[in-house]
């Protein structure tokens, strides 16, 4: 009798299991590589580092490096754990903000584009490279006074004050 139990457990747990629809086309970038890529370019960019010597510390060219950040090339497992190690950050960071209709991958049709997420990206300030920069240069500032005085000019100039 536990055995006709254990039968029923596993086959109403294997019905709960979510089927994912493969959206891959050859030769175009997944919509997941180019969210992970882009926050890889955005801690690397946020951390003054360029694509030659984040890819020395973990053993790879800064072509190999520039690949994984366009989306061309998918990060395995290992190496997103070694670059999380060497950026500072979670392996989670890499999946942070990742638009919803990224997420879902239960249709066949992507509901956005590989282009449409380039230009959705390109369009949001904060991954910019002078975003990101300004943001850098301004934790580098040690006196909290002025750092604090300087984010009040910033604020008062961006409303025409």
């Amino acid at each position: 009798m536990a055995k006709q139990t254990t039968k029923r457990n596993t086959k109403s747990r294997s019905a709960k299991i979510k089927k994912i629809a493969r959206r891959k086309i050859p030769g175009v970038a997944d919509l997941v590589d180019i969210h992970v890529g882009n926050r890889l370019r955005q801690r690397r960019t946020l951390l003054g580092l360029n694509q030659q010597k984040l890819g020395e510390s973990v053993g790879l060219t800064f072509q190999q490096v520039q690949k994984y950040e366009r989306g061309a090339n998918r990060i395995g497992a290992s190496r997103l754990f070694d670059f999380s190690l060497v950026l500072g950050v979670p392996v989670e960071f890499f999946f942070e903000d990742m638009p919803s209709e990224v997420k879902d991958r239960t249709t066949t049709e992507p509901a956005v584009s590989g282009d449409n997420l380039r230009a959705e990206l390109k369009a949001d300030p904060s991954i910019k490279r002078e975003t990101l920069e300004l943001v850098r240069a301004y934790y580098q500032i040690r006196n909290p006074t002025t750092r604090q005085d300087l984010y009040r000019l910033v604020n008062n100039l961006s409303r025409g004050k």
